[in-house]
């Protein structure tokens, strides 16, 4: 199968199948209908031309099985996106560059609204460049035995380019709905170089800027507070507009790669090549109103009150008990009238805009080449450091009263890896229908998770927590009145302490060994084996047999059985962050504390385990004529203590008497932590059908892909996993999805259309009982090449504006009159569902090419 689009899927027409498949092999004479494992190969067009900056919508939008959320107000999972290949976690999925491991993002994922990737930290493909790449292998099984951790549910591997020449792409497009919002703007280069006759040097890059969109409404107490004080009106967030933003964030940014060889002999290559990008995002968090409301009704006749913000509800006394004071105690303060309010700093309430900023680096160098006529070697290292840096403006931090900031640095998370490979693979002729291919080889990996300190106000707690306030009943004379208190910390995010402030590391070593061949001219046969010794989970040893049955010239059966492993990474063992959410407008802390911690040993916390695997496959690849390809691939994938976070607890004033370190997270605040308390199973079936043909003088390329995949939690410790969260990573993802594509090609037009289907999905532990509905997208672009060297496109994603159905009313979710929409303001769920809540999107694009 090739996945092909734009002028190269018509080229590719006649080709179709015969792409060399370099991923679940180590030979060098695999297609992709020969390949005993299921590979789809996108080319470089495919790639390129999505109308998507980001490398996750790009995959989003042609690999049926890849899914991943719009995830509008999810806290830093809003700056890096977690993508889920077969319902499973981002981090199951190994990515790679030319066949090296790319490292992971610094961010891992805790927010609530995604519960397959709950805990998950994967590489980050938004740093990659698409104009770069020539082409991208995605092999759909285990393949741990062979490539190592991370590769459970398959193997992503990116192709850099190396041809000669010029290329320059500019792309601006919007969506049709907020008045034409969210513009998008791209510019994207490539160059390609020979050094002398022995050499090559390539580099790529792309800038763009996209504004955000806007799909909500916005709060009913704030209509209520512009209605009530309206020449304070356009003091409220984002005045006119929603005071908080359900939709994408804006944001700007770079990527590039940087690709060269040098051929030092006949027979030896030295090459180097290398990832970088830099990214910045302003998400808008929830509105924290200065003013409380009560009688707003919903749809169903009941009426609902809002509470102000915390922050509000009472001002901050400055008074202190004069010193020496027998009855105004020390550290207590009087209450009079010297006071602070913050609604003298924010009149109209506030929205935090937390900003993330996303830095990559990643290089490789290494030498490969034959050691004898049947021996070849690849020996190389790599470099990475990859960085998330927290900050929020528009805030406060409620406890230090007057000397309050108004902008926060939270500090920053930083993942850094150093990846070692010697590979060798020996072919031996042993008088069989094909060589024996024995590879074999060795590896190093080292990678740290750190986290730097944030501002003291951002974590700390400041003098007026807590006040004890006494009056004066007769001169010199005070009697207690009552206890106020404030949150600590910053409102929105809690910035990094000193005592979480660390840095932490995890190694490993390992070699494996495979042996593949063709027993006859009709089958074909293969097995792996991998031996992994980390040093903080000591060692396991995985397999993997593969066979391949060529029934008849044209039909074909192959199937796998392997099992394989996921080590927890430094960064899921130690992750720590302090967040703020609201439960029924009011305003609560979340804490996720390391299995380390006291706080999550006091809770029951345990310490993680790998995730151990077993997959099995069985599929058929059928070609009746050269024109048409069939594959069908079933998989199973069993997967014993899966990494997760655990359910919410509340606090108690006697949780906080046992841990005082509590305080942080407040009475009525939630605590979590890192769990491997659930085992699950995976089925599925992956469908691919191409048909080539002729239509006139024009060449025709019809695809049909399709996903079936179903998740089942088989075992759990209800203690740790609630029933909601079971739920969703049952539920969560769309168990049918497909895509059709036709791309025709005459003369210098061009044109492609693409049809998509996503089923029905729930999300249990934000909107109980609610099922979103299936739906059908329709993309679809024509192109015109003038002169051979310039190409005009004009195309729309979601040309008929479908989107996911509207959150229903509940009484856990009740929709208000005044807006239409929940409290906060939403109308569609702020994941986006499996194909975002923006709608339709048109776009212009023109590409040079020399």
């Amino acid at each position: 199968m090739v996945i092909g689009g734009a002028d190269a899927a018509a080229d590719a027409a006649d080709d179709a199948g015969e792409a060399i498949v370099v991923l679940g092999t180590r030979r060098t004479d695999r297609t992709v209908t020969d390949s005993a494992s299921p590979v789809d190969v996108i080319g470089a067009e495919e790639l390129a031309t999505q109308p998507a900056a980001d490398m996750l919508d790009v995959l989003k939008n042609i690999v049926p099985s890849f899914n991943v959320g719009q995830n509008s107000i999810s806290d830093a999972s809003t700056f890096v996106r977690s993508p889920s290949i077969r319902g499973l976690a981002g981090d199951m999925t190994l990515v790679m560059i030319n066949g090296k491991r790319l490292n992971r993002s610094a961010l891992v994922q805790v927010a609530a609204g995604d519960p397959t990737n709950n805990l998950s930290q994967g590489a980050d493909l938004s740093v990659l460049p698409s104009i770069a790449f020539g082409g991208l292998q995605i092999l759909r099984e285990g393949a741990t035995a062979q490539y190592g951790t991370d590769a459970i549910a398959g193997v992503l591997n990116y192709s850099l380019r190396e041809d000669e020449g010029f290329e320059f792409t500019t792309r601006y497009g919007q969506f049709y709905d907020g008045g034409g919002d969210g513009k998008s703007r791209q510019i994207a280069g490539y160059a390609g170089f020979k050094i002398g006759d022995r050499g090559f040097i390539s580099f790529a890059g792309e800038y763009n800027k996209d504004d955000g969109t806007i799909r909500n409404a916005t709060r009913p107490n704030a209509v209520l507070f512009a209605e009530a004080n309206p020449s304070l009106a356009s003091q409220l967030p984002n005045y006119p507009g929603p005071v908080q933003i359900y939709g994408n964030s804006p944001g700007e940014g770079w990527k590039a790669t940087v690709n060269a060889s040098y051929e030092v002999t006949d027979t030896t290559k030295l090459y180097a090549f290398g990832n970088f990008a830099h990214d910045k995002k302003t998400e808008s968090f929830n509105y924290r109103p200065v003013q409380s409301f009560t009688g707003l009704l919903d749809t169903a006749g009941v009426a609902h009150s809002s509470g102000a913000n915390s922050a509000f509800t009472h001002p901050i006394y400055l008074t202190a008990c004069p010193a020496g004071s027998a009855t105004c105690p020390e550290g207590a303060y009087v209450k009079d009238s010297n006071t602070y309010s913050f609604s003298s700093l924010y009149p109209a309430g506030f929205t935090p805009q937390f900003v993330g900023v996303k830095d990559q680096a990643f290089g490789v160098l290494g030498i490969k080449g034959n050691l004898l006529d049947d021996l070849t070697f690849d020996v190389s290292g790599s470099l990475s450091r990859n960085a998330l840096t927290l900050s929020m403006y528009d805030s406060l931090a409620p406890s230090y009263g007057p000397d309050s900031q108004t902008s926060f640095k939270f500090g920053s998370l930083i993942q850094k890896e150093t990846n070692l490979n010697a590979d060798f693979v020996y072919s031996l002729d042993a008088g069989l229908s094909s060589p024996v291919t024995i590879a074999f080889g060795a590896e190093y990996r080292n990678e740290t998770y750190k986290a730097t300190e944030g501002d003291p106000q951002s974590y700390g707690i400041g003098p007026y927590y807590s006040q004890a306030l006494y009056v004066e009943t007769s001169p010199g004379v005070f009697a207690y009145d009552s206890t106020v208190s404030m949150p600590v910390g910053a409102s929105g995010y809690g910035g990094t302490s000193p005592d979480a402030a660390a840095s932490y590391s995890q190694h490993d070593y390992a070699g494996y060994l495979s042996v593949e061949a063709d027993l006859t001219d009709t089958i074909s046969v293969g097995a792996a084996g991998r031996y992994e010794n980390y040093n903080t989970f000591g060692g396991t040893t995985v397999g993997k047999l593969n066979a391949l049955w060529k029934a008849t010239p044209t039909f074909s059966v192959r199937g796998t059985v392997g099992t394989g492993y996921h080590a927890p990474s430094p960064g899921q063992s130690n992750v720590q962050i302090l967040t703020t959410s609201f439960r029924n407008g009011a305003q609560v802390q979340t804490g996720t504390y390391p299995v380390s911690n006291p706080i999550a040993q006091y809770f029951g916390a345990t310490d993680l385990k790998p995730e151990k695997s077993t997959n099995y496959g069985l599929g058929f690849v059928f070609t009746p004529t050269s024109a048409l390809t069939f594959t069908l691939d079933g998989y199973w994938i069993k997967i014993k203590d899966r990494i997760g976070t655990s359910q919410t607890y509340s606090v108690t004033a006697a949780d906080i008497a046992a841990q005082p370190a509590l305080l942080a997270v407040g009475e009525g605040g939630d605590v979590r932590y890192p769990t491997s308390a659930y085992d699950s199973r995976t089925a599925g079936i992956d469908f691919v059908g191409t048909y080539r043909t002729f239509i006139g003088d024009g060449k025709l390329n019809l695809t049909l892909a399709y996903n079936y995949n179903e998740t089942k939690v088989t075992k759990f410790d209800a203690s740790i996993i609630s029933a909601s969260q079971k739920k969703d990573i049952e539920g969560t993802i769309p168990k049918h999805r497909a895509t059709f594509t036709a791309n025709y090609a005459i003369g210098d037009f061009t044109i492609t259309g693409r049809q998509n289907y996503y089923s029905s999905f729930g999300l249990e532990n934000s909107f109980p009982g609610q099922t979103f509905g299936s739906k059908f997208t329709t993309d679809l672009e024509v192109s015109y090449t003038i002169a051979e060297h310039y190409t005009l496109a004009v195309g729309a994603t979601n040309l008929f504006n479908a989107y996911p159905d509207k959150i229903k009313a509940t009484s856990v979710n009740p929709i208000y009159v005044l807006t239409n929409s929940l409290s906060n303001g939403q109308i569609y769920p702020n994941s986006g569902g499996p194909f975002g809540s923006n709608g339709g999107f048109w776009y212009a694009r023109l590409k040079v090419k020399i």
